[in-house]
């Protein structure tokens, strides 16, 4: 319990430090980027401190390091000299005056949403279970599915960004066909790993579910797909409306064909 308050503090001074950042800067890029570390140092601070199987331990923090360092380093990289984020400054236009206090009263309760997610890793390490289990061969393999696929998505995207098209076209490449937000959805079926990583006859690990749902629910609902495509709409507005109709939001899934005014498919 000591080890789960120590984290829960320092997730709240790294959502303020990012607020701080924020203030200073002006690119709200650098909030996501800090909730990516403060998240993975939280998670590795469980694994390494907490009473579970050795060998479970050392997966749990491979895992959790390669994903906060990844994308941190991806955002962090895509902040570096570019803009403001939409999503973030759609919020602070819509706060008006009050927009400083209430950046900094939503990333707190970013940090709360943070210690969710770093509470499943703490269930995934604590589990004494000798590493590997049934169970844990398939938590690996899905979080290498879920670590490769975002990185692709955001490859692909980064090289869409860098062409003449992406000033007025939408990307539709590679994982972008099947699904309207791929990194969105890899970044959730990263979260699914922990409960198998967790799962015991004991009711405590069964809160390590809270994560996969957290992050569906902020993703799908909150502050991923309905603010940027709120942008996205705004910017390239009967383009993306065409996409929302062929292209499945979050789950990839097979293109629906675009039937034209004549009603003829295409």
């Amino acid at each position: 319990m000591q080890l789960l308050i120590i984290i829960a503090i320092w997730l709240s001074l790294a959502m303020a430090g990012a607020w701080a950042v924020q203030r200073a800067t002006g690119l709200s890029g650098w909030i996501d980027t800090i909730w990516s570390l403060a998240v993975g140092t939280g998670g590795i601070a469980a694994a390494l401190l907490c009473d579970g199987d050795f060998g479970r331990r050392i997966a749990v923090l491979v895992i959790i390091a390669g994903w906060a360092v990844r994308l941190a380093s991806h955002i962090g990289s895509r902040t570096h000299g570019a803009g403001e984020d939409p999503r973030y400054a759609k919020f602070i236009e819509e706060w008006g005056g009050g927009a400083a206090w209430r950046l900094f009263l939503f990333l707190q309760i970013q940090a709360l949403a943070a210690f969710v997610l770093v509470l499943a890793v703490y269930l995934a390490a604590s589990n004494d279970a000798v590493f590997p289990r049934f169970l844990d061969w398939v938590a690996v393999s899905i979080a290498t599915v879920a670590l490769a696929g975002e990185a692709i998505a955001d490859w692909q995207l980064r090289n869409f960004r860098r062409t003449p098209a992406a000033k007025t076209e939408i990307c539709e490449t590679g994982l972008w066909r099947y699904s309207r937000h791929p990194n969105y959805f890899f970044e959730w079926l990263f979260w699914c790993v922990w409960p198998l990583f967790a799962l015991t006859p004991s009711v405590g690990t069964w809160a390590s579910f809270l994560a996969p749902i957290l992050m569906y629910w902020l993703l799908v609902h909150v502050s991923g797909i309905p603010p940027l495509e709120d942008h996205m709409l705004r910017s390239r507005g009967e383009k993306f409306r065409a996409l929302q109709g062929r292209v499945n939001a979050f789950f990839p899934g097979p293109r629906k064909p675009n039937v034209t005014s004549q009603g003829e498919y295409s």
